[in-house]
């Protein structure tokens, strides 16, 4: 890749207005606050948050323009959008939970299909958008268990609602943008388990693990050995951004889709691992392996990131042990009553500090 000031990513944010659909959830308020630190205005619509979740934690209602909104409501949706009239957006509202698909099928497709067609509906209008990105999953593939990782152009698919309503998404954007939106700079984002602080949400191991300890009994693990593409939110978000920059500024030699997933090196954490590791750090707590008759999740599970790494020269700072240790420091805080505005701020300074000081290691040594 060619440099395309990588240091000053940062900077493009600054004084942008950014919309961020899902922005109380946990990627969405993990993403709000970072663009916050880059001097950006945010603006988020989103169903209320959880009563315990990161955006109350840090009281992130403090510095946001935010709108609670049904995504499904597309004449709402688009007076919010048009009012706000944002130079970016990052699309991130949906429902995310495998297992709670089975249990509202037509919740998670209502939510993750209309709420992306009344998104791309709301940027037609739209003529100073700078660039969108559409955020989906890297369940949105056909899994045939492969032991290699899955890539941009392989088979789009998905056995459960969830995977299949967002592998729909993705084939709406793609007739959205050759039927009516060729002339914007949309992009489509898919990660894999991201985990860091502050996510609380069911049927997630290491919210499982959390609840757990505060209750005092052995975590339940449904599937210990399913291997899945861990990775640290802050690393991922950085992907997100690192593509939008580029969307906009060299949006002729980039592709419109990528994954971001760890490098498979074939000695992947399975769930049982990251158990382990993470009570390790944490000094306390337990586990039990509870038998599954009928497993309604996938095993294995890989994104091949090759393509991301090439175009736009992303790559993790954390590798999986150090985001289980960067997510246990989090939890350590939150469980010990202290000031969770404070570690989240931290961790996003640091990890600022460190992108930026190995992007300008990279770059000095590429001249």
């Amino acid at each position: 890749m060619e440099n395309l000031e990588i240091i000053n990513i940062f900077n493009y944010f600054k004084n942008k207005k950014v919309l961020i659909t899902g922005h109380t959830g946990f990627k969405g308020s993990w993403l709000s606050k970072f663009l916050i630190n880059t001097g950006a205005k945010v603006y988020g619509i989103s169903l209320n948050p959880e009563k315990l979740s990161l955006y109350n934690l840090i009281n992130l209602h403090c510095d946001i323009d935010s709108y609670i909104e049904d995504i499904r409501n597309l004449e709402n949706i688009k007076k919010i959008v048009y009012k706000i009239n944002p130079d970016i957006i990052l699309h991130l509202a949906a429902q995310p939970i495998v297992l709670e698909s089975y249990n509202d099928p037509i919740n998670t497709y209502e939510t993750n299909i209309l709420g992306t067609i009344n998104i791309l509906e709301s940027i037609r209008k739209l003529n100073n958008l700078e660039c969108a990105i559409i955020i989906t999953t890297d369940k949105v593939y056909e899994n045939k268990e492969w032991i290699w990782g899955y890539r941009e152009n392989d088979t789009l698919g998905g056995d459960d609602p969830y995977s299949s309503s967002k592998a729909c998404a993705e084939l709406i954007v793609k007739s959205y943008k050759k039927s009516f939106l060729k002339d914007k700079n949309i992009g489509v984002a898919r990660a894999g388990n991201v985990i860091g602080g502050g996510d609380f949400s069911k049927y997630r191991i290491i919210p499982d693990i959390v609840r757990s300890l505060e209750k005092g009994v052995p975590v339940e693990l449904r599937n210990p050995n399913s291997i899945r593409p861990w990775q640290y939110v802050l690393d991922v978000i950085y992907g997100y951004l690192l593509f939008a920059y580029n969307l906009t500024n060299n949006k002729y030699n980039i592709s419109d889709s990528y994954n971001l997933a760890p490098i498979y090196t074939g000695n992947e954490y399975t769930v049982e691992n990251i158990t382990k590791i993470f009570i390790k750090i944490i000094g306390k707590g337990m586990y039990n392996i509870k038998t599954q008759k009928n497993n309604k999740e996938n095993n294995l599970l890989f994104l091949d990131s090759s393509l991301i790494r090439k175009e736009l020269n992303w790559k993790e700072i954390f590798n999986t042990k150090d985001a289980i240790e960067q997510t246990a420091i989090w939890y350590k805080e939150y469980l010990n009553n202290r000031d969770l505005y404070s570690i989240t701020n931290m961790q996003i300074k640091e990890y600022m500090q460190n992108r930026t000081e190995q992007n300008r290691t990279e770059q000095n040594r590429n001249t």
